[in-house]
C-alpha cells in the first residue's frame, strides 16, 4: 500500500486498542478493492469528545469505536441510527457534512453471521446469558426477527430487567409479539423451554483457562444452537454445546462481519463474498 497526498484515513478509537485485529481486516479489503485508504488504531485515554472533534477536523472518513467509549461517544455525534440509539452503544462513525453519524454494526455483524450459519430467529425461543452491551445488541436482534420468546439471564437480575424493559418498549412500538422474560443466573434451572437459540454474551471464555457462566450438562441439553460472542474458538461454552448435540458458532464471523459492515458504510459499496472469504483467511492466520 502506497501512502500519498490522496490517501484517506479510517481507524478505531478505544483504550486499550493496540491489540485490535481491525487493521488487518480493513487494510486487506482496501488492498483488494484498490482503495487508497489506510486503517490505523488511535488509543484515546481521556477526552473522547476532543478525539472525535479532532478526527473530523483532520478529515478522517470514519472510525470504529471500542471499549470504553461506545456509549460515551454518542454525546459527540451529530446524528445516530435508530437501532444504535436503542441499543445505547455506537461502534462505527460515518462522516457527513457537519460531523459523524453513529451506527452499531455489532448487531449487523451478528445478523449476517446468523444468515451465514443458516440460523433463523423467527418463532424461536431465544436466550441470552449476560446483560452487558453485547447482550443488548443480541436482544434487539432477537426481537427484530420475531423470536417467540427472549429470556435474559444474568448474575444481577436488575441488569437483565433493564435490557428487558427497553426491549419490551421496542416490541410494543414495532407491533411485534416477542415475550421477554428475565431470570437471575442462579435460577437458570427454572428455564422451562427446550430448543433454545442461546447467545453467550459474557466475557467468560476470553482466556483459555476460563470455564463457562453455566456448567451443567442439563442446561446444554436445552440448547439447539449456541452462539458465543467471544471470538476465540474452543471456549467451554462452545464445547459444552457440541457435547450436548447442539450447533455451536463462535463470535469470529460476527467480528469479521461487523468490520465489513462498517467498511461498506464508509464507502457506500458492497464487499463481495470472495473478499470476505479472504478476510477470514487473514484473521484466522494471525
Amino acid at each position: 500500500m502506497t501512502v500519498n497526498g490522496e490517501t484517506r484515513i479510517i481507524g478505531i478509537i478505544g483504550n486499550p486498542v493496540r491489540h485490535t485485529m481491525s487493521p488487518a481486516i480493513h487494510n486487506y479489503i482496501s488492498e483488494q478493492l484498490n482503495k487508497n485508504m489506510i486503517y490505523v488504531p488511535f488509543e484515546v485515554t481521556g477526552d473522547v469528545a476532543a478525539a472525535v472533534k479532532g478526527a473530523f477536523e483532520l478529515g478522517i472518513v470514519g472510525m470504529n469505536v471500542t471499549v470504553p467509549w461506545k456509549s460515551e461517544v454518542i454525546k459527540s455525534l451529530v446524528d445516530i441510527d435508530d437501532m444504535a440509539k436503542r441499543i445505547g452503544a455506537v461502534n462505527t462513525l460515518v462522516r457527513n457534512e457537519n460531523g459523524y453519524k453513529g451506527y452499531n454494526t455489532d448487531i449487523l455483524g451478528l445478523e449476517r453471521e446468523l444468515i451465514e450459519e443458516g440460523v433463523s430467529l423467527e418463532g424461536e425461543n431465544t436466550l441470552l446469558v449476560g446483560a452487558g452491551g453485547a447482550a443488548r445488541a443480541a436482544a434487539f436482534l432477537c426481537c427484530k426477527h420475531n423470536a417467540k420468546t427472549l429470556t435474559i439471564i444474568n448474575r444481577t437480575v436488575e441488569k437483565a430487567e433493564a435490557i428487558a424493559n427497553d426491549v419490551r418498549e421496542y416490541v410494543k412500538e414495532m407491533g411485534k409479539d416477542t415475550e421477554v422474560i428475565t431470570y437471575s443466573l442462579a435460577d437458570y434451572k427454572k428455564l422451562d423451554k427446550d430448543n433454545y437459540i442461546a447467545f453467550q454474551c459474557t466475557k467468560i471464555g476470553l482466556k483459555e483457562d476460563d470455564g463457562a457462566a453455566i456448567e451443567d450438562d442439563d442446561f446444554y441439553k436445552k440448547v439447539k444452537v449456541g452462539v458465543d460472542l467471544i471470538y476465540r474458538e474452543g471456549t467451554k461454552f462452545q464445547l459444552d454445546v457440541k457435547k450436548a448435540g447442539g450447533k455451536s458458532c463462535t463470535g469470529m464471523k460476527m467480528l469479521i462481519f461487523q468490520g465489513v459492515c462498517a467498511y461498506e458504510l464508509w464507502n457506500e459499496l458492497t464487499v463481495s463474498d470472495e473478499i470476505i472469504s479472504g478476510v477470514c483467511e487473514v484473521v484466522n492466520g494471525r
